[in-house]
């Protein structure tokens, strides 16, 4: 009953405006994986045996 309250009251929850936010998401979404494999080769090129 007390979500039904807030809405009605006109306050939206923080991450309901994360989440409905587009541009935030295609960031996330292109940023993270961007992240990981950056970091992912740079661990698999210092893991390199030096010859």
């Amino acid at each position: 009953m007390k979500d039904q309250d807030q809405t009605e009251s006109g306050q939206v929850p923080m991450m309901q405006k994360l989440l409905d936010n587009p541009f935030l998401l295609l960031f996330i979404g292109v940023a993270s994986p961007s992240i990981l494999y950056l970091g992912w080769g740079l661990a698999e090129i210092f893991t390199l045996p030096v010859r």
